[in-house]
């Protein structure tokens, strides 16, 4: 599943990261078994890039961003940032590092504590990491919130007297209050009305290249992701399928997964509509994970290898940075392989760089 190397140095980088959680049971509680949430992730982050992760609810897109900035211990597999392996610094590197690696949160209505006001919330973070002190506190607020498009006479309010976006945006500043050189974005705009979703997706894309952050989004919503990222990775049941250059894989998707989620994006013109097929089935369990392609119980164009086979990374031409976990449509694209299936042949000519 590694990932190849990008040009410019990887802030972070990750290898087979897992993250399972333990089910317990029984009249003597013990572990009946694990929810594989996260199982077997790997790959890399350069700096001042933003790597969209997308994917359905309970992918385990969201335990990912979790795992990079401390807030859960990986189960299994490694995490370097900036060289350094995470688990082996010593607990005032980890508290250092930490400052460097924020989140800005799904729900702006309940990641905000409801019993502070606005300057207690970006203050107090700045003041314990020694990020500002009491003599430039106040100014350091107050160029927080020009940041985030903020007035100034909001400090003395509580979150619950702001709307959506505006607690959004606070919470955006909350991030930034520590100077970060990293920050996961964990859906920052699906609890939002959609006129209030672009201003905050704009607003995100204007940080990151002002401030030269380095991101991780999150997201659900292709259309967004494809936005604010310069590469998008799409995962499915706790794996990677695809990942490479932004616009390639939305325009030009190869894993039979990530064209499904394409398709699923609705049309504005009804003129431009087409009748697409539909995926049929549900999402496998993370407790008991399909053998092989986790895909297959769902893709049309699976064979019996993809049951007993789990997929490589493959790339999609020669030397090309954009990796799909399907040869079979890898092998149809470039016609490396004689068809398998007419299904599939079909569905690759019609894509095929179109």
């Amino acid at each position: 599943m590694e990932e190849k190397n990008t040009e410019k140095e990887p802030l972070i980088r990750v290898e087979n990261l897992k993250k399972y959680y333990p089910i317990r049971g029984g009249v003597i509680t013990h572990t009946t078994g694990y929810v594989h949430s996260v199982d077997g992730v790997s790959f890399s982050i350069a700096e001042g890039e933003t790597l969209g992760l997308v994917g359905e609810s309970g992918c385990g897109k969201s335990t990912v961003g979790r795992q990079l900035v401390g807030l859960e211990t990986p189960t299994g597999g490694r995490l370097f940032y900036q060289g350094k392996d995470m688990e082996k610094l010593s607990g005032k590197e980890k508290k250092s590092v930490r400052t460097q690696l924020q989140m800005v949160f799904q729900d702006p209505y309940s990641s905000l504590n409801p019993r502070k006001h606005i300057y207690e919330i970006l203050s107090q973070p700045m003041l314990y990491h020694g990020i500002s002190n009491k003599e430039t506190v106040h100014r350091d607020v107050d160029r927080l919130l020009d940041m985030v498009g903020l007035p100034k006479h909001v400090l003395g309010r509580y979150p619950h007297e702001f709307s959506g976006g505006q607690r959004q945006r606070i919470g955006i500043a909350r991030a930034l209050s520590l100077n970060p050189r990293f920050l996961v974005c964990d859906e920052p705009v699906s609890a939002l009305d959609v006129s209030i979703q672009a201003q905050i997706l704009n607003l995100l894309r204007s940080l990151q290249k002002d401030l030269g952050l380095t991101c991780m989004f999150v997201g659900h919503g292709l259309g967004a992701v494809n936005y604010v990222s310069d590469r998008i990775a799409v995962m499915y049941l706790g794996k990677i399928v695809e990942i490479g250059p932004a616009q390639e894989v939305f325009h030009h998707p190869v894993h039979p997964y990530t064209r499904a989620l394409i398709d699923a994006v609705p049309i504005a013109d009804p003129k431009k509509r087409e009748q697409k097929p539909l995926l049929t089935g549900e999402i496998g369990s993370s407790t008991n994970p399909p053998s092989g392609c986790r895909f297959h119980p769902r893709c049309p164009y699976a064979t019996e290898s993809c049951r007993q086979e789990v997929p490589e990374f493959c790339s999609v031409f020669p030397g090309s940075s954009h990796l799909a976990a399907c040869p079979y449509a890898i092998a149809q694209l470039t016609g490396g392989a004689p068809a398998y299936d007419a299904k599939m042949q079909q569905v690759v000519v019609e894509q095929k760089w179109r």
